[in-house]
């Protein structure tokens, strides 16, 4: 399979995920409002999705896929097939554990994480109800995880990257349907999570039995495979860890600021999740298997050729990414957001922001090209190591920032610790002897540069000022929105055509 192709399928896939994701925010919002039910909600969701980027698409994937990569390429068929039974009987076994605690323990565990709602016992009760019904769906996204870490391996990347999209049609398909026909419309919003888990899972076991992979039920304590998986999700739960434990401590320095800090911080990082998602986790996801491929036929010249290859390509596409949120930062944020209570100041206190985190976009992509390179060499150890000194380092930077540029700071800081995260990692990638960089790459910088120019400039009288995009009909801003986008992308890639970069050249098959 093309790589360009399959990246080109997997960001579709994740565009069309947030896309949704949008269109569910703006369901719930319509339909409930902001009130007892939605605070709930939100709560009762944070806590199972909290647990499923640390162990299922966090810690898991990175174990696992690269264990299955060598099984795959050095053991054949049967013995991979043993393995993904193994691994799914023990992960089903210990999920179901803590689903039925997590089920029992529901009071206690919103204690834990909204202790303020104990003094409003039907927001406390309510909660609790709502937990008890989402929390089964911690063990559904990991099945689908370990599905997803299967069929990615065996390079079918759109299934995993479409799933996605099926829990938010699901939840927005309860708010208006399910909801009216309850006594308390908002538990359809629960039952919603719980129908989008089922539906991810169903979704992948065709596609599973296809490949005669689909898990049988044996229980094999003794597996040497599933053993290295769980002394790799050591390090890497550590890892997946570091990086919340950064957003908590961001979260409380944004509480002490001034009222909206934590919302504008919200809206900001929304429009940041688009890129990183197309690019950076889309790029993550097609290139773990291929470097793990490379990794069990120990080919190293190959092995470099294709972190090279990666590295191009987050450059050409990262860094207009970057330059356009910041330039378009009023437009984007006055077209999608400025309804109702969001006022103008809200638009320019999200603005600085967003230019704050678009900083350290290309960092934030990069540090997703950059950790497979260890992943797939089953070392997960320096990527933590490294995510560690990263994240003190942030935090001195909070300190430092947060005093004159308040809630823009926490976003510098971001943005500047992934840069110093993503410089390690190629730094140790580079002194290993893992990364050899291709011959062309400052002509390669210098045809970029001369492309982001371009597009900049357009982009720049192309917006008219940033204080029209404050008035006029949703409809006006959304169509020259769609015009500048357009524009933007039109000089960008014809500069880059103009200087002879062409799409074969960036033309890749997957190990």
């Amino acid at each position: 399979m093309n790589l360009l192709r399959a990246l080109a399928k997997v960001s579709s896939m994740t565009l069309l995920s947030r896309i949704f994701g949008f269109v569910r925010d703006a369901v719930i919002a319509r339909s409930f409002g902001a009130g007892i039910y939605t605070d709930a909600f939100f709560v009762a969701f944070k806590i199972p999705n909290l647990l499923r980027r640390l162990f299922a698409e966090g810690a898991f994937s990175q174990a696992f896929v690269p264990i299955l990569a060598e099984y795959k390429n050095r053991r054949g068929h049967d013995d991979t097939k043993l393995l993904i039974d193994h691994v799914a009987t023990l992960l089903f076994l210990a999920l179901l554990v803590v689903t039925l605690l997590g089920i029992l323990a529901a009071p206690a565990v919103v204690y834990i994480s909204a202790p303020g709602f104990v003094d409003e016992p039907e927001k406390f009760a309510v909660t609790v109800t709502m937990l008890r019904i989402i929390f089964p769906y911690i063990l559904l996204i990991s099945l689908v995880s370990l599905a997803g870490g299967i069929l990615n391996t065996y390079s079918r990347f759109s299934i995993p990257a479409f799933t996605p999209v099926l829990l938010n049609v699901a939840t927005i398909g309860a708010a208006l349907w399910l909801a009216p026909h309850l006594e308390t419309p908002a538990m359809a919003l629960a039952w919603g999570v719980m129908l989008g888990g089922v539906l991810q899972l169903l979704l992948q076991i065709p596609f599973l039995r296809q490949l005669g992979l689909m898990p049988r039920f044996r229980i094999e304590l003794h597996d040497e495979g599933v053993w290295r998986i769980l002394k790799l999700m050591g390090p890497a739960l550590f890892g997946v860890s570091i990086a919340q434990i950064s957003l908590l401590i961001n979260t409380i320095f944004a509480s002490f600021l001034a009222t909206g800090s934590v919302s504008w911080l919200y809206y900001a990082d929304r429009l940041m999740e688009f890129p990183t998602g197309m690019l950076g986790v889309a790029l993550g996801t097609i290139l773990l298997p291929s470097l793990a491929k490379h990794y069990a036929d120990n080919d190293p010249t190959q092995y470099s050729h294709l972190l090279d290859w990666g590295l191009r390509l987050t450059l050409m596409l990262a860094l207009p990414a970057a330059a356009a949120l910041a330039i378009l930062a009023v437009p984007l944020i006055s077209t999608l957001f400025m309804y109702g209570k969001f006022s103008a100041n809200d638009v320019f206190m999200t603005q600085q922001a967003l230019v704050a985190y678009s900083l350290g976009l290309l960092g934030l992509i990069m540090v997703k090209i950059l950790a497979p390179g260890f992943y797939a060499r089953q070392n997960i150890r320096t990527p933590v190591k490294i995510a560690v000194i990263t994240l003190l380092a942030t935090q001195a930077m909070n300190l430092m920032f947060i005093w004159k540029l308040q809630h823009a700071g926490l976003a510098l800081s971001i943005g500047l610790g992934a840069c110093l995260n993503a410089s390690l990692l190629l730094w140790k990638l580079r002194s290993q002897g893992i990364y050899q960089p291709q011959p062309g790459w400052r002509r390669y910088f210098l045809k970029i540069g001369l492309a982001l120019a371009v597009m900049s400039v357009a982009l720049w009288f192309g917006m008219a000022g940033e204080t029209r995009w404050l008035h006029g009909h949703f409809t006006q801003r959304i169509v020259h929105l769609i015009a500048l986008v357009m524009l933007g992308a039109g000089s960008y890639f014809g500069t880059l055509w103009l200087v002879g970069m062409r799409p074969a050249q960036f033309i890749r098959r997957t190990a």
